[in-house]
């Protein structure tokens, strides 16, 4: 059995502020999908609660992209729904994987668990596409309940994510959500304003390309390229955040801070 509703931002605040996406967002036609696997029953009405609570605090999430002037792809924040799907599952005994969290999710078997963004509908003007979608399903025979989330990449990267997934919880918990809470500001650079030193940049982030052309430079890097893993501690991620010194600022930003430096200045141009 399936059913859907739309949960909205309560009380709304996004007040159709707007953000331009820049170059980049655009060439990544990507969505980020994460599964959560709980042992215990998950109070639906409880969970609308929290996420319209959460989603007035992140009324970017709750946006719909537009076109302006056909060339600037903005997103609006303009306190639309979010939908929910909840599935009651017969058929599966229990949860299949050992792991409760699933990260990125891409195996063949997560659409059962996941309502997946439609990521070419958001160049449709103006696009009803959600920028985010839920699914719950409930596994009758375990009890387990599966949270599935499907987040459009441009709203932020993994970290932005999670940090989205972890208010949503907390607030579910009746607790308060981790600070800071999210600032939702860009800063889009423009040709003349380029520095000339850092250039030539890939060809790809400077020339709007065809999805095709996207496609094939996609596919080559995957052949021509390796993956490098960085594994980090929270004792280490807690330690950089303190050397950073400034209470504002989130562990993915001196993160990220980090590892621009050590690339900057290990990493020879050769």
């Amino acid at each position: 059995m399936t059913s859907s509703f739309m949960v909205s931002p309560s009380p709304p605040t996004g007040n159709n502020r707007r953000i331009e996406l820049t170059g980049m967002d655009l060439w990544i036609l990507a969505r980020i999908n994460n599964v959560f696997v709980y042992p215990s029953e998950i109070n639906v009405d409880q969970l609308k609660d929290a996420l319209s609570r959460t989603l007035s605090l992140w009324p970017f999430v709750a946006g719909r992209t537009i076109l302006e002037d056909d060339q600037h792809y903005i997103i609006e924040m303009c306190d639309n729904p979010i939908p929910i799907t909840l599935v009651i599952n017969n058929d599966l005994k229990e949860w299949p994987l050992d792991s409760n969290v699933i990260v990125e999710a891409n195996n063949k078997l997560f659409p059962i668990f996941i309502d997946e963004v439609q990521v070419t509908k958001f160049f449709n003007n103006p696009s009803d596409e959600p920028l985010v979608r839920l699914k719950l399903t409930h596994i009758i025979q375990s009890n387990e309940w599966v949270l599935g989330i499907s987040w459009y990449h441009p709203l932020g990267d993994a970290a932005a994510c999670l940090h989205f997934s972890n208010t949503l919880s907390r607030l579910y918990q009746q607790m308060e959500p981790t600070q800071p809470l999210p600032i939702f500001q860009r800063r889009l650079w423009r040709e003349d304003e380029a520095d000339q030193s850092v250039l030539p940049v890939p060809k790809q982030f400077r020339d709007a390309q065809s999805i095709e052309e996207v496609s094939k430079i996609s596919s080559a890097h995957q052949l021509n390229y390796d993956q490098l893993n960085l594994h980090f501690s929270g004792k280490q991620l807690a330690i950089l955040r303190m050397l950073a010194g400034e209470n504002s600022i989130t562990i993915q930003d001196v993160l990220t801070a980090y590892i621009i430096l050590t690339l900057n200045k290990y990493c020879k141009t050769d």
